[in-house]
């Protein structure tokens, strides 16, 4: 079976969704991230340097629950969990990637913005699942229309989710967490503005 996302007791329901294109970023964005109150990172495999982030942040700020996605094959799988990350996300759900996510010791929260691609996972034990890209696929009235029918499943919305509706998406009863770029912006990262993620951190704590 599975092991299903959850997070840290008592971290807010809020993940960032990053792209580090310099490793010595890492730790630094993380510390930031925890000053304002947020527990968990998502790493995406979309920069050379996003394996290396990961093992920095998974050494170097223990308490920042770190992991890895665009997670596009079995391989990106294994080298990140290889690299420290302690959780794996897919933006969808191909065979491959299910099958690996069943047999990992990691938590996989595959992506899905279907019913059909919901109810396939459902039936090899998933309930957790990534809802992406969450305004194209139909946002908050989409998930309230999946809640009737799949009422055991739970979603993490990305993409399009920022700081002016992720209050409403967590408020549906099938969405336990939102993800996305709002709480460190590619450019804060870049300028190397922890104050402003700190900040950014510290407002979407609040959400919860």
């Amino acid at each position: 079976m599975p092991i299903a996302l959850a997070l840290p007791d008592g971290a807010p329901p809020a993940i960032p969704v990053v792209v580090i294109e310099d490793a010595a970023d890492a730790a630094p964005l993380a510390r930031a991230l925890l000053a304002g109150g947020i527990r968990v990172i998502e790493v995406t495999l979309r920069s050379t340097a996003a394996l290396a982030a990961i093992k920095a942040i998974a050494t170097d700020v223990p308490d920042m629950f770190v992991g890895a996605g665009t997670l596009l094959s079995p391989e990106d799988m294994a080298q990140a969990a290889a690299a420290g990350a302690q959780f794996l996300v897919s933006p969808g759900a191909t065979q491959s990637l299910i099958n690996c996510g069943i047999a990992s010791q990691l938590p996989f929260l595959p992506g899905v913005a279907t019913a059909s691609e919901a109810m396939a996972l459902r039936e090899v034990g998933f309930r957790r699942m990534k809802f992406f890209p969450a305004d194209a696929a139909g946002g908050i009235a989409g998930l309230k229309g999946l809640g009737g029918p799949l009422p055991d499943l739970a979603f993490c919305p990305t993409g399009g989710v920022g700081a002016d509706n992720a209050a409403a998406y967590l408020a549906l009863d099938n969405v336990f967490a939102v993800g996305g770029s709002w709480l460190a912006p590619a450019a804060a990262i870049r300028a190397r503005d922890w104050r402003r993620i700190e900040t950014l951190a510290a407002e979407a704590a609040r959400l919860a």
